[in-house]
């Protein structure tokens, strides 16, 4: 008897059969995803500004390491002389300072040793050794600033521009924008802390009103980096692509009785993207493909250091192989004692120590790594965090507590690679590190800035979207012009 499978309910009860059937595939991991609604294309919508890039592009690929909870740039990338002069007076201010806590103690000199780096003499402290050993490439961006100095907001606001979600993330723009240099792997991959995922979950990569295949794919540690990447019951080969190329047909004879169904579309691309990474990520996910050097210099052998130093070494090898955007997160959720994440509110010493210590040397082996495959010239490397902390203490206007509290009026950020100055420093904050006094850079310049590297106008880079042409830096953004190359 010949099955029809010419009606939408039809349709939908071969789709029942495949997910239930076929167990846990890729192709319904992808259908819960977009069933979502961080996950749904939602409405059609286009590009503005012609083709992609708009210029000649510095950049590539980028890989962006996001810290979690906010590093003291006053203790790391922001040598302040004056604050160990100061330590232990009161902050000079005509009014109290408005922060996350309210506490005001006294200011505090840093906790760890500054010393100049390489043949560029910046100044970076001990907190960071081994990445202070490569300086000499580094482009620090000394005067950011943030519209929010709670974490969620924060979060989304260097990550999508915006102080909520439901909008596209920097890396969802790039994959747009861009699309990727791989047909078996997606243009925009997440590594999450093994500690768990930062508190705005998956809206920290969401495409929002983008198309659903712009989101971020996250990769699992382990011999399964996709959960339900495979079959939960090994298929005949013959069988699996007959059955694939079955789905296929019937997908296709369905969008052209819909005709455009942008929505539809990227599912499709989305599920024919998770056949093709049946094949590819088991390759890209064995780290014991590298060799042992290799794997000893990213300390993927050391307890402290193997969560980032595995998810660094594959970060890389997702750039090799034509990924577009990659984002490895240091920190997870913000709460519990000891904190998983950099807030350092109770003891930045102690908390500093931890978190540093875990991410230090396989950073540096990155930066180390990149630069000798001649990858660092095409390749963006960020290095952020949502905001600073304050130089005065956490504690009694009396007192110096050993905790800083959140700080959005300037606080430290670098890049590294394309198209940059290498050792290189821009802005300046006052003299104890409370607030950017010297070119602030907000992070829709921030942003203007790495689409600029991409060779992307920030402004022609739009999607319509509920009557507005929307884009990554909003009404705003202006290129740091200074630092580049």
């Amino acid at each position: 008897m010949k099955t029809e499978f010419n009606s939408l309910a039809n349709r939908r009860e071969f789709f029942n059969w495949g997910v239930n059937g076929l167990g846990a595939t890729a192709l319904a991991t992808l259908l819960g995803r977009d069933a979502l609604p961080n996950g749904v294309g939602g409405l059609s919508g286009e590009t503005q500004g012609g083709d992609f890039p708009n210029f000649a592009a510095k950049a590539k690929r980028a890989i962006h390491i996001c810290l979690i909870g906010g590093l003291s740039h006053v203790d790391s990338f922001d040598y302040k002389p004056e604050l160990t002069r100061f330590h232990g007076k009161s902050l000079k201010t005509d009014k109290k300072p408005d922060i996350f806590f309210g506490q005001v103690g006294l200011l505090r000199k840093e906790d760890w040793k500054f010393k100049p780096r390489g043949e560029s003499g910046l100044m970076i402290s001990d907190m960071f050794p081994h990445i202070a050993e490569m300086g000499d490439e580094l482009t620090l961006l000394r005067s950011m600033v943030s519209q929010s100095a709670n974490h969620t907001p924060g979060l989304f606001m260097a990550n999508s521009g915006f102080e909520f979600n439901g909008y596209p993330s920097m890396g969802s723009w790039i994959s747009y924008g861009l699309g990727a240099e791989t047909e078996t792997l997606p243009a925009y991959v997440v590594l999450n802390d093994s500690r768990g995922a930062p508190n705005t979950g998956a809206s920290t990569w969401s495409s929002a009103f983008l198309p659903a295949d712009n989101q971020g794919v996250v990769l699992r540690g382990g011999s399964q980096p996709v959960r339900d990447l495979f079959p939960s019951q090994k298929l005949n080969p013959g069988t699996d692509q007959a059955t694939r190329d079955f789905i296929n047909k019937i997908n296709r004879q369905h969008l052209q009785q819909t005709g455009d169904d942008a929505v539809l579309a990227a599912r499709l691309k989305s599920y024919e993207l998770a056949a093709k990474m049946q094949l590819s990520i088991p390759d890209v996910a064995d780290i014991n493909r590298e060799s042992q050097k290799t794997q000893d210099e990213y300390g993927v052998s050391d307890d402290r250091t193997a969560d980032m130093g595995r998810r660094c070494l594959l970060g890389r090898r997702l750039l090799e192989r034509g990924v577009r955007f990659v984002q490895l997160f240091s920190g997870g959720p913000i709460a519990g004692n000891p904190r998983a994440s950099w807030d350092a509110h109770e003891s930045v010493k102690d908390n500093h120590t931890i978190e540093a210590g875990k991410i230090d040397k396989p950073v540096a082996a990155l930066l180390k790594d990149l630069k000798q495959r001649g990858m660092l010239k095409d390749t963006l490397v960020l290095f952020t965090t949502e905001f600073g902390r304050t130089p005065f203490a956490q504690s009694a206007n009396d007192k110096i507590g050993p905790g800083r509290d959140h700080n959005r009026y300037g606080f430290s950020c670098w890049m590294a690679g394309a198209g940059l100055k290498p050792g290189f420093s821009f802005g300046q904050t006052d003299d104890v590190g409370w607030k950017a006094t010297e070119r602030p850079i907000p992070w829709h310049d921030f942003h203007a800035t790495v689409l600029h590297l991409f060779g992307v106008d920030h402004e022609k880079l739009t999607f319509y979207h509920n009557g507005i042409h929307r884009r990554l830096t909003n009404v705003h953004g202006d290129v740091v012009k200074e630092i580049l190359s």
